[in-house]
């Protein structure tokens, strides 16, 4: 009889089991914030539509897999499928019946509940990821600096990681973050420093990083048996509110200088080239100082591009002029965070002699007033010459063109403004306003060094005419 009740089990209610249908399940109802919590869906029946499962409990879904099994019963063959979604939980939740479409018609699943619980801070963590500011008051452009700490106990076995560092919108970050590394008591320590500065007035808020670690452990599997699986769980760090407070109108500059301005003669020649160094030292946002070409009447400006190396910021500017010149005073000015005063740093005017400048002669005009029988006059005489000027222009006009044709003045125009490859100085003035070309850069980068120096770059003859020939 127990034979019987077994076969008329299996023969009715198994197949009854086997329609459609749709099973929820979580590998952990209970977890701590941060852990890694999957949801499976086991479905039974035949071609079934994968659900759009994007977030679950408010959090984002970071992986998904899918299984197949078939099951064999009295020689009739079924499918079932198991949709997995794995998700960082942060908050408890209801996991309410998700609609999933087999055998042509929506069956729901079963609903679910999750509890997440706070991390324990009471207690000595494996992983700790905190972030700290020297500063939470700043002023737009105003440098300072955010740390990053994260510390993983010692002897700890990591898999896997994942690193998501913090949010910096509103903030201009100077180059990658310095790593440093050191021990402190049983935790290995990992410190990222980011120098930083705010980019418009508000109360920004830099976001928590997070760093998401895979580690070994052990779970039973469906026979019972414990089996080794790797276990995600997901730290957080802190989060920082600094407030940016606008700067002074007029102002663009914050914290502290120092300006100089030196040039490499006071005396040259007619056309040669006079270069000047600007220097720009201190703390501040240095990045945000432009260039300090200056106009200076009659004589070619040529600046080259700043260049910012060890929070020392320097730029070259050449003046080339026929007459004596004045390079006139340079002007910084900042916001100091010292006195909360507006500051204004000035170089020194530099006069310049120029030797063999040709002298410009100046033509003087007298005007007169002609009186109404002078005018009348010239009315009659226009008149009467009138036929005489065109014929006079038109012989004129031939005559110049001969002369055109005959001297080619345009070839002497190519003479003059040939350089000599020999002339470096010359050929650096000549070339700077082309060096938006990476090959005159290059060559201006050498002939810099060799003139100013004392370094004896050999350049090829070859590739210096034909960049003369381009552009000169």
């Amino acid at each position: 009889m127990k034979n019987l009740g077994k076969i008329f089990f299996i023969t009715f209610c198994i197949p009854y089991f086997l329609q459609a249908q749709v099973i929820a399940t979580l590998d952990a109802t209970n977890v701590e914030e941060g852990e890694l919590v999957t949801l499976s869906l086991e479905i039974i029946g035949e071609n079934p539509k994968k659900p759009d499962i994007y977030t679950l409990c408010g959090s984002d879904v970071v992986a998904t897999g899918q299984q197949t099994s078939l099951q064999m019963l009295n020689g009739k063959t079924s499918k079932s499928y198991i949709l997995s979604y794995q998700f960082f939980p942060t908050k408890s939740c209801e996991i309410e019946p998700i609609e999933v479409r087999v055998n042509g018609q929506i069956e729901k699943s079963n609903s679910l509940s999750l509890k997440v619980l706070p991390s324990d801070t009471s207690k000595e963590r494996d992983f700790i990821l905190t972030l700290e500011s020297d500063k939470k008051e700043v002023y737009i452009g105003e440098p300072f600096e955010v740390t990053l700490l994260f510390k993983q106990k010692k002897g700890l076995s990591v898999v896997d990681s994942n690193f998501v560092g913090p949010n910096l919108q509103g903030f201009w970050m100077q180059g990658e973050p310095e790593q440093e590394q050191y021990s402190d008591g049983e935790y290995s320590v990992t410190k990222l420093r980011y120098k930083m500065s705010a980019q418009r007035d508000a109360n920004l808020s830099i976001t928590p990083a997070q760093i998401k670690i895979a580690t070994r452990s052990h779970a039973r599997d469906v026979w019972g048996a414990f089996s080794p699986r790797v276990k995600w769980k997901t730290y957080r760090s802190n989060g920082l509110d600094i407030d940016v407070k606008p700067l002074p109108t007029g102002v663009k500059l914050v914290g502290s200088f120092e300006i100089s301005a030196s040039v490499d003669k006071d005396e040259i020649n007619a056309n040669e080239a006079v270069n000047l160094t600007v220097s720009v030292k201190g703390q501040g946002n240095l990045e945000d100082i432009s260039s300090f070409k200056p106009f200076v009447q009659n004589v070619s400006v040529f600046d080259e591009k700043i260049d910012l190396k060890d929070r020392v910021l320097t730029q070259k500017i050449a003046f080339v002029a026929d007459d004596d010149f004045v390079i006139p005073s340079l002007e910084l000015r900042y916001f100091d965070l010292d006195s909360k005063e507006i500051k204004t740093l000035k170089t020194q005017e530099i006069p310049i002699k120029v030797n063999n400048s040709s002298p410009q002669e100046k033509m003087v005009i007298k005007k007169e007033i002609p009186t109404q029988e002078q005018t009348q006059e010239k009315v009659v005489t226009v008149i009467q010459t009138s036929y005489f000027t065109l014929a006079a222009s038109f012989i004129l006009g031939f005559f110049i063109a001969f002369l055109l044709l005959y001297f080619k003045p345009w070839n002497l125009r190519k003479q003059k403004n040939n350089v000599s490859l020999n002339d470096e100085k010359m050929l650096l003035v000549k070339l700077l306003p082309y060096k938006e070309d990476e090959e005159v850069a290059e060559l201006v980068r050498l002939l810099e060094e060799n003139i100013y120096s004392n370094k004896s770059h050999i350049i090829e003859k070859k590739r210096l005419k034909e960049i003369v020939k381009k552009y000169l």
